[in-house]
């Protein structure tokens, strides 16, 4: 279950990485490069978001069926192990919840920037062609 988390940590980390080359300063022509490239990486890197929403199906499926220890054979260092477990647990599944929000904004994030530099782009051309007319 960690390499899921691993890979989800990843694909987070490469998404910063391209939001930031995106929103950087750039001549134009280097941004008209990394911003086609970028737009062909989005559509095979949209599973990112069922990746994410699964993973999210998997925390609150875990958090519903987790072992409870609520008979009274339990002895109090039992109940004492389960309640530190559960904590533990809600503190990976809260930094797992924020990693998949994190995840699926900043792949909205890219398509957006990147269709908005598509949208300048074009209007660009519109311009250009307008002026020589």
């Amino acid at each position: 279950m960690a390499l899921q988390w691993m890979i989800l940590a990843y694909v987070v980390a490469a998404e910063v990485v391209l939001v930031s080359l995106l929103t950087i300063p750039a001549p134009k022509l280097l941004k008209k490069q990394l911003v086609s490239l970028v737009s062909l990486i989005l559509q095979p890197a949209l599973f990112v978001v069922p990746f994410a929403g699964f993973q999210l199906l998997d925390i609150y499926w875990k958090n519903e069926h987790r072992l409870v220890c609520t008979s009274d054979i339990c002895t109090a260092a039992e109940r004492d192990r389960y309640e530190k477990s559960y904590a533990v647990q809600m503190y990976k599944s809260q930094r797992n919840v924020v990693l998949c929000a994190i995840a699926c904004t900043l792949y909205w994030c890219l398509y957006r920037i990147s269709h908005y530099h598509k949208e300048i782009q074009r209007l660009e051309e519109v311009e250009k062609r307008a002026k020589e007319q």
